[in-house]
C-alpha cells in the first residue's frame, strides 16, 4: 500500500468537510426516528397493518448487511467515491420511499409493498453513511487528534436521537408523512455537493479485488440473524421451525464465510484483525454497549408514555437527560484523548458509570417522579458518553490504514448487531414479565404492545393504577437483565492495552507479549 497524497496537504479541508460528514450522519441518524412517528398515518393511509413492522425491518436489514461491505470497499475504491455513491443511494431511495403509492408508481394498491422495498434500498445507502463517516474521518485525522472530532460526531448522534421524534411529530402533524422522507433530500444535496467539491483525501493504492462470495455468505449470515431477533418471540416462537431454520442458515452461513475469508486475497472482513488483542476485546465491547444500550433503551419511552402519562412529544423531550450527559462527556472525553493521548481508563469508567445507571433504572415504579427517572437517565448518559466513541478509535488505531473501512465497518457492525439481539432479549423477558402478573392478560397480548398509553390514563384509578404497577415492574426488570451486560463491558475494558495513538499512515503499534506478537504475525497475511 502507498499513500500519494500527503497528510498536510488534507488537514485544511477538515472544517469544511465536518459539516458535510455531519450532516449524513444525521440523516442516517434521524432516519428511522421519524419515520417511526409516521407510521400510524402511513397505515392509515396504504393499510397492510400486518406488514407495517417491515418498514422499520427492511430499513435495519438494509443497513446491517451493507455495512462491513461499504467499509471494505472503501478501503479499496477510495473512501470518497464509495462514500458519495452511499449518500445517492440514499436519497434515491428517500425519493422512493415518499413517492410510494403515489400514481407515478402504480397507486396506492401497491403502496406498502413499494415502501417496504424501497426502505431496504435506503438502508443500503444508509449503511455506507455511518461507516463512511468514521473511516473518512480516520483518513484525515491520526488517532491522537481523532478524540476531538469523534466526540462532535457523538454529539450529533445524541441530539439525533432526541431531534428525531420532534421532527417526526411535527411532520406527521403539519406535513403529509412523505415529507418524513423528502425531508433528506435538500439535506443530501447539500452535504454531497459539499463533499463532492471540498473534500480531499489521501488516496491509497490496494488491489482490487471484490470477494463476492464472501460478502454474498456474509450477507446471508447477517440477514438471517436479523430476521431471528426480529421475529424471534413475537411474529414465531422462539422453538419455531421458521426461526430454528434461520438460526441454522446462519450459523452455517456465517462458518462458510469464515472458511472463505482465511482463503481469499482481500476479505471483506479480514479474521487476521481480531488477532489483534485490542480490536477482539473492543469488538466484544462494542456487540454487549449496543445489547445493554439500545435494548435497554427501547424502554424508557414506552416508561414515560404508559407509566407517567408523557405524550409521544414530550417522551422525546424526557429523553434529554440522558443526551445531554452523553454528549458532553463525549466531547469532553473526546478533548482529553487529543491533549493527553490517554485512553484506556475511559472504557473502564463508562462501564462502571453505565453499569451504575441500569442499577438505578431497576428503581423505577409508578412513584418514580419525572425528576428521579431524569437523574438515573443522566447517569446513564454519562456512561455511554465514555464508551460511544472511544470504542471506534481503539478498533481504528488497531489496525492498519489500510483495513481502516473493514475495521470501522465491523465496529459498527458489531453495535448493531448487539443491539438487535438486546431489542429481541429485553422484548421477551418484558412480555414474560407482564404475562406472569396478575393483570398482565388485560395488557393485550404481545407483552402489552397493544396498550394504547393515552386510553391507559383514562382508566378509572382501581383499575389503572395496578396496570401501571404492572409495566413499571416488567420494564425495571429489562434494567436488571441489562446490568449484567454493562458489568461485563466493565470488566473487558481491563483486557484493553494502552498502545501509543499514532500518527496519519503510521502502522498500528504491537500489543501484548513477544509471544502475542509473534501469533498475531503468524495469524496476519503478508502486506500486498
Amino acid at each position: 500500500m502507498t499513500v500519494t497524497a500527503d497528510a498536510a496537504a488534507v488537514k485544511p479541508n477538515i472544517r469544511v468537510v465536518l459539516g458535510g460528514l455531519m450532516i449524513a450522519m444525521m440523516l442516517a441518524m434521524l432516519d428511522n426516528m421519524i419515520v417511526s412517528t409516521a407510521l400510524p398515518r402511513i397505515v392509515g393511509e396504504f393499510g397492510g397493518l400486518n406488514h407495517f413492522t417491515w418498514v422499520v425491518t427492511a430499513y435495519v436489514l438494509g443497513s446491517t448487511v451493507s455495512t462491513p461491505i461499504w467499509g471494505k470497499l472503501g478501503d479499496l475504491y477510495g473512501r470518497k467515491t464509495v462514500f458519495l455513491i452511499s449518500i445517492a443511494i440514499f436519497l434515491v431511495g428517500s425519493a422512493l420511499c415518499g413517492m410510494s403509492g403515489s400514481d407515478m408508481l402504480g397507486g396506492p394498491s401497491d403502496g406498502m409493498m413499494e415502501l417496504i422495498a424501497f426502505r431496504a434500498v435506503q438502508g443500503l445507502g444508509a449503511g455506507g453513511l455511518m461507516v463512511g463517516v468514521m473511516a473518512i474521518i480516520g483518513d484525515l485525522v491520526p488517532p491522537r487528534e481523532r478524540g476531538r472530532y469523534q466526540g462532535m460526531i457523538a454529539g450529533i448522534m445524541a441530539i439525533a436521537m432526541v431531534a428525531g421524534p420532534l421532527a417526526g411529530g411535527f411532520i406527521t402533524d403539519h406535513l403529509s408523512w412523505r415529507w418524513a422522507f423528502y425531508v433528506n433530500l435538500p439535506l443530501g444535496g447539500v452535504a454531497l455537493l459539499l463533499l463532492a467539491t471540498r473534500m480531499h483525501l489521501p488516496k491509497y493504492r490496494t488491489e482490487h479485488r471484490i470477494d463476492w462470495v464472501g460478502a454474498a455468505l456474509l450477507s446471508i449470515g447477517i440477514t438471517a440473524i436479523v430476521l431471528v431477533t426480529t421475529w424471534g418471540g413475537n411474529e414465531y416462537a422462539w422453538a419455531s421451525t421458521p426461526i430454528l431454520g434461520l438460526a441454522a442458515l446462519a450459523v452455517v452461513s456465517l462458518v462458510a464465510f469464515a472458511l472463505v475469508e482465511r482463503r481469499v486475497a482481500e476479505p471483506i472482513l479480514p479474521l487476521s484483525l481480531f488477532a489483534n488483542r485490542n480490536f477482539a476485546v473492543i469488538s466484544v465491547i462494542g456487540f454487549l454497549l449496543g445489547f445493554a444500550m439500545f435494548g435497554a433503551m427501547n424502554f424508557l419511552p414506552l416508561f414515560q408514555q404508559s407509566v407517567q402519562g408523557a405524550s409521544a412529544t414530550n417522551s422525546g423531550l424526557l429523553l434529554l437527560p440522558l443526551m445531554f450527559g452523553m454528549l458532553v462527556v463525549s466531547i469532553v472525553v473526546g478533548r482529553t484523548i487529543t491533549k493527553t493521548g490517554r485512553y484506556r481508563a475511559f472504557p473502564i469508567i463508562g462501564g462502571i458509570v453505565m453499569t451504575a445507571g441500569m442499577a438505578l433504572l431497576t428503581l423505577l415504579d409508578v412513584e418514580t417522579s419525572k425528576v428521579e427517572s431524569s437523574l438515573y437517565m443522566v447517569v446513564l448518559g454519562v456512561g455511554m458518553g465514555f464508551l460511544m466513541q472511544t470504542s471506534m478509535l481503539i478498533a481504528q488505531n488497531s489496525v492498519e490504514q489500510k483495513d481502516l473501512g473493514a475495521a470501522s465497518g465491523a465496529a459498527t457492525f458489531f453495535r448493531s448487531i448487539g443491539g438487535s439481539f438486546g431489542i429481541s432479549l429485553f422484548g421477551a423477558i418484558f412480555a414474560n414479565r407482564l404475562a406472569d402478573s396478575a393483570i398482565g392478560a388485560q395488557l393485550g397480548e404481545g407483552g402489552g404492545s397493544g396498550v394504547d398509553p393515552a386510553a391507559l390514563q383514562g382508566l378509572p384509578p382501581a383499575q389503572r393504577l395496578p396496570m401501571l404497577a404492572a409495566l413499571a415492574d416488567a420494564i425495571g426488570g429489562v434494567f436488571i437483565w441489562a446490568v449484567p451486560f454493562a458489568v461485563a463491558v466493565a470488566v473487558l475494558a481491563w483486557f484493553i492495552k494502552e498502545i501509543p495513538l499514532r500518527g496519519l499512515g503510521e502502522p498500528p503499534a504491537a500489543v501484548g507479549t513477544p509471544e502475542e506478537q509473534a501469533e498475531t504475525a503468524l495469524a496476519s497475511p503478508p502486506l500486498r
